[in-house]
Parts: C-alpha cells; structure tokens; sequence
C-alpha cells in the first residue's frame, strides 16, 4: 500500500529502494472509509496525511457552524497542520476523508530520520515547507483580492480531477463564496464556453 509515496519520494527526494525500505519499516498505513475523522480541534495534530488513494480535506467549523474548507488532499498530496504538528499545540481544525481513502501516516520522526540521513530528503522537505508556505500566500491573496471567478479559476488549476469528485457546496466553501455564487460563476463561464474537464 505504499507503492505512491516510494514512488513520490524517488521522484521528489531522490530516494532509493534501499533508503525506502529502511525508512519505511515503522510507517502506519490505512484503508479508511468516507467522512472518517482523523484530527480534531482541540487535538495535536501528530502526523501529516499522504493520500495513496482517496480524498481528504482539511476544514474549521465557524461559531454559526459553517464550514470553510481550507485545502483538499487528492491522490499523492499531504496534508497537516502544520502548526500543530510544530509547535506541539491543540488544532483549530478537521481533517476528514471526502471519500474511502488509503492513507501512509507520517509522524515527526520519519521526517527527522529521512533529513538526517540524506541531504537530498533534507532539501525536498525544506523545498516541500516553502510550497505549502508560497500556496498558503497566494490563497490568502486570492480570498482577499480576487474576484469569483479568479477563485474558481484558480481552484481548477490546482485541483483539475476534484470538479466530479466534490460537491458544489465544498468547492463554494474553499472558494469562500456561497453556492450561488459558484453557480452564477459557472453560468458565465459557459456563457464563455469554458468547460472545467
């Protein structure tokens, strides 16, 4: 069950089958079923998600209830909170799976044990922290500054297989905008002929 994240690392840490082999021995694997939980506010969040298969998203619920999905992780994407994870302390957030999913968990010590003992791994996870950091930015630069349509625009750059896997109402909340007006927002578009794959 491991045969995405081996093939991950290869690509983006230039690690070995040997490397991978040792480095795997204590990692946690799991077939979990739709809308299983796996963090909670109030909990340290202690490892990060790689997706072999299935959906997850990372969300926080607003004093009226409302949720506002934060990211989505699809097939070879990792998701955390990382400030949690870091700093050791209680998570605003909910991370769940949006569909059956199998997950690799991936606690601190894999992380510190892989950079230890090879500077490339060392280099892709500090490269890996910087994308997550450049993506946090531009999202928040999105949410402040752009128009609907730049949001979804930009959702489907990023997210190109998600547009028949999620419902109407997740993609409104990541965008930050209701489902009305996603709906208006594609109205236009086809107006314009676009089609979103």
């Amino acid at each position: 069950m491991l045969e995405k994240f081996k093939a991950y690392l290869q690509k983006n840490a230039q690690i070995d089958d040997k490397q991978f082999e040792v480095l795997s021995k204590n990692l946690k694997t799991q077939k979990v079923k739709k809308h299983t939980m796996l963090l909670h506010p109030g909990e340290v969040c202690a490892h990060s998600f790689f997706v072999e298969k299935g959906l997850l998203k990372l969300y926080s619920v607003d004093d009226l209830g409302k949720e506002h999905v934060i990211q989505f992780a699809p097939e070879n994407w990792i998701v955390s909170d990382r400030s949690s994870a870091y700093f050791n302390q209680p998570s605003d957030f909910f991370i769940d799976t949006v569909e059956d999913s199998e997950i690799v968990y991936i606690d601190k010590s894999f992380m510190e044990t892989a950079s230890e003992q090879d500077i490339n791994f060392r280099l892709f996870f500090d490269k890996l922290l910087h994308n997550h950091i450049r993506h946090i930015q531009r999202r928040v630069s999105l949410l402040l500054g752009a128009t609907a349509e730049q949001r979804y625009m930009d959702f489907i750059k990023l997210y190109p297989d998600l547009m028949l896997r999620v419902p109407q109402w997740m993609i409104a909340s990541y965008l930050g905008i209701t489902p009305e007006s996603l709906s208006r927002v594609r109205k236009e578009l086809a107006k314009k002929h676009f089609k979103a794959s």
